[in-house]
């Protein structure tokens, strides 16, 4: 028994969803059919007994008439009815005749015995051997004289019969046109969740392996109601945040290459020179004191590109890890005296471009901040201005604060950059000018060091750019403020 149990919830749980719908909505309207149906079949077998009795009562009022006038009845009113007059007397009654009276007596004499204590009329039903099942009735024609009554009830059970048998063949073709209509009508409202099921199939077959892995299916339809709808709503924000990811990573997989690339070129460069000056070292003529503090120096000055430009990887790297180790260091730093240490600093080394310091505050700006790394990113953008614009061409810093944040910004009055060169100017190793030297250019990375630093202090550098005015604005927020 269990077995087959297991067997019927398995084949159940296997059966799509439209079918136990289906089924279920089938065992719902059988439970509600089989409620109407007892329910209507009690009522009915109520009303047609009280409708029996009703003719009773009214047959007995014309036979105890009968009865009191010529002591026994003498009309029997239908076929199958039966009529007694009995003599009661203490606790023994006597049937008086003639009588139309069935072969077993008994339930009849059973009443007339009841009614010679009872104040009122009394029925009741009962079975008559070899007649079948009948309505008694007694009352009382005169002291110590009862009339008994009894008519059969095969007309009210088959009446009781056929209403349960035309019960049943209605409600089995309610409940199979119930079935069969309610199945296609759920197989065609479940059809959204089918066209879903297919698109998340032909998804499983789409490679997502591709560098421009995109998602080109979606859920369509306007079927279903408000909760498919709503449900195809969700599964398709949910491509599009995949088609999303997938573009962030194929963007991100495409940046680590050419990361790669380009870092792997610039190391190549002065470990070539390194290694060719290492070995002029071989000959003899390398090894004469002139030659060799020139070729010395020339390796010292390879060495220390190389390594600036490994600082700054580094960096990069720490920055992008900053949850697990922040690189920064902060304090109280006056960022007025900062802007003006790195204006001295540009001065001194880029005489040729005239430096124009603005402040717009009063008094010292003491923010919550890494000092040096701030420095790092003035002399960035300063040293940016000044390799990108030719000799005589004016740099400006400006100092100001905007609700509640404080302004860097760095112009120059140079060329400008090119509008498809502005979104990826803070790439790492990208360089608008890609016939520039690398020593004149420098290696790509200080942008992106630049911007790197300013978000791990909160804040962002943006660009804005034209011919004649190239600005880059450095935002620092009040978080951590020590003083204004």
């Amino acid at each position: 028994m269990r077995a087959a149990a297991r067997r019927l919830r398995g084949t159940y749980r296997r059966m799509r969803l439209g079918t136990r719908l289906a089924l279920g909505l089938g065992v719902l309207s059988l439970a509600v059919f089989a409620v109407v149906g007892t329910a209507l079949t009690a009522y009915m077998r109520d009303y047609l007994e009280q409708q029996l009795g009703e003719q009773l009562k009214l047959i007995q009022t014309v036979q105890a008439k009968d009865a009191a006038a010529h002591g026994t009845v003498r009309r029997k009113p239908y076929y199958g009815w039966y009529t007694a007059v009995y003599d009661v007397s203490g606790g023994s009654v006597s049937l008086r005749r003639p009588a139309d009276v069935p072969d077993d007596t008994r339930p009849l004499s059973e009443l007339a015995r009841a009614m010679a204590h009872s104040d009122t009329e009394l029925m009741r039903t009962a079975r008559i051997d070899g007649e079948g099942t009948y309505r008694l009735r007694g009352c009382e024609v005169e002291p110590g004289v009862v009339l008994v009554s009894a008519a059969p009830v095969q007309d009210v059970e088959e009446t009781v019969e056929r209403l349960v048998t035309v019960q049943v063949v209605v409600f089995a073709l309610a409940l199979t046109a119930l079935v069969v209509f309610g199945r296609r009508m759920l197989r065609r409202g479940l059809k959204p969740l089918s066209d879903m099921a297919h698109t998340a199939h032909g998804i499983t077959s789409h490679d997502l392996t591709e560098a421009a892995a995109r998602l080109p299916l979606r859920a369509d339809g306007r079927d279903g109601g408000r909760e498919v709808a709503e449900l195809r709503t969700a599964f398709n924000t949910m491509l599009e945040h995949i088609d999303d990811s997938l573009a962030v990573r194929a963007e991100a997989e495409l940046r680590l290459r050419r990361f790669v690339a380009d870092a792997s070129h610039e190391l190549r460069t002065p470990l070539m020179s390194v290694r060719g000056y290492a070995d002029l070292f071989q000959y003899a003529a390398a090894n004469e004191p002139a030659e060799r503090e020139k070729h010395l120096a020339r390796l010292r000055a390879e060495a220390a590109r190389m390594g600036v430009l490994l600082d700054d990887l580094l960096l990069l790297a720490r920055l992008d890890a900053a949850e697990v180790e922040a690189p920064l260091r902060t304090a109280g730093t006056d960022l007025t005296e900062l802007v003006q240490q790195a204006a001295d600093a540009f001065r001194a080394g880029r005489p040729a471009h005239p430096l124009t310091v603005t402040t717009r505050t009063t008094g010292p700006l003491v923010l919550c901040l890494d000092p040096q790394r701030i420095r790092q990113v003035l002399d960035n953008l300063l040293a940016n201005a000044a390799v990108h614009t030719p000799p005589g061409t004016p740099v400006t810093v400006e100092l100001d604060t905007a609700a509640g944040t404080a302004l860097v910004r760095v112009a120059d009055a140079g060329p400008g950059i090119p509008a498809d060169h502005r979104d990826r100017v803070f790439d790492r190793f990208y360089r608008v000018d890609k016939a520039r030297t690398r020593d004149r250019g420098g290696s790509g990375l200080g942008l992106a060091v630049a911007r790197s630093l300013v978000r791990a202090h909160g804040g962002d550098v943006e660009l804005t750019s034209r011919p004649g005015a190239t600005v880059f604005t450095v935002r620092l927020p009040y978080r951590g403020l020590t003083g204004v």
